[in-house]
């Protein structure tokens, strides 16, 4: 199978992942607890892979420099869209409870946290693409990393999609339109950088890093740090270490 195709499979598995959680959360009442402590797990997990899989590879291949440029660009590039989105009822996007506003509360928030759930996603599934272009294949303890990621934030995202009367052919068609989504951010990841230089290579690493940094911060630990709160340190520990084991007997 030609790489540029596998590259799309990859960011469509992982992608799909988002629709697991989802499932589960939509026909399985799941306690505000249990989505508390998979958020933290989850955001530990991708912690460990962009300052691995992400940061440390673009640093070693392009510098210092393009790293740190690239970092820095796709955290402001994420914050500013993500404001943007927010004054439109999506900032609550990922949250479980009840935080989040139904289409009567805020008109047009249906469409904003389709926008921003894709935000979320595309980062992520593009450096599954460029993994095939700065290493023998497909990085495997990044693919790991962003499947197991987002399961946790189809789960939460859909509990509080719910709650705000979102119906299931909302919740289910955006996650789907994402997976679809996530492939072809990998395929485009593979096929717009093939052939580029390692610096720009860097660059586009670590500003897929920045994003997913501030993605994280932004969206998975508020849910992780209300219903455990005393916890979710330890959580989120146990997911870094997780992906960094991945790292290291990889």
């Amino acid at each position: 199978m030609p790489e540029w195709l596998l590259a799309g499979a990859a960011g469509l598995l992982a992608g799909a992942a988002l629709l697991v959680g989802s499932a589960v959360a939509w026909f399985v009442a799941v306690p505000a607890r249990v989505v508390a402590v998979v958020m933290a797990f989850g955001a530990g997990v991708l912690i460990s892979a962009l300052a691995f899989e992400l940061v440390q590879e673009a640093v070693e291949r392009g510098g210092l420099a393009a790293t740190a440029g690239g970092f820095l660009a796709g955290a402001v590039a994420y914050v500013g869209l993500n404001v943007l989105l927010a004054r439109h009822g999506a900032q609550h996007r990922k949250r479980s409870g009840t935080q989040q506003p139904s289409q009567q509360e805020h008109s047009g928030s249906g469409g904003a946290i389709a926008v921003g759930a894709l935000l979320d996603g595309v980062p992520e599934s593009m450096v599954l693409g460029l993994s095939f272009l700065t290493g023998p294949g497909l990085s495997l303890p990044m693919f790991a990393a962003v499947f197991l990621s987002n399961v946790p934030e189809g789960l939460s995202s859909t509990a509080g999609w719910k709650k705000a009367g979102r119906g299931p052919g909302y919740v289910f068609g955006i996650w789907g339109a994402i997976a679809v989504a996530s492939g072809l951010a990998a395929l485009a990841g593979y096929l717009l950088l093939d052939g580029a230089a390692p610096t720009t290579l860097a660059f586009v690493n670590a500003l897929a890093a920045g994003a997913i940094l501030a993605m994280v911060t932004d969206t998975m630990i508020p849910e992780a740090f209300e219903k455990a709160a005393l916890y979710s340190g330890l959580i989120a520990t146990l997911g870094f270490l997780a992906a960094f084991s991945l790292h290291a007997a990889g």
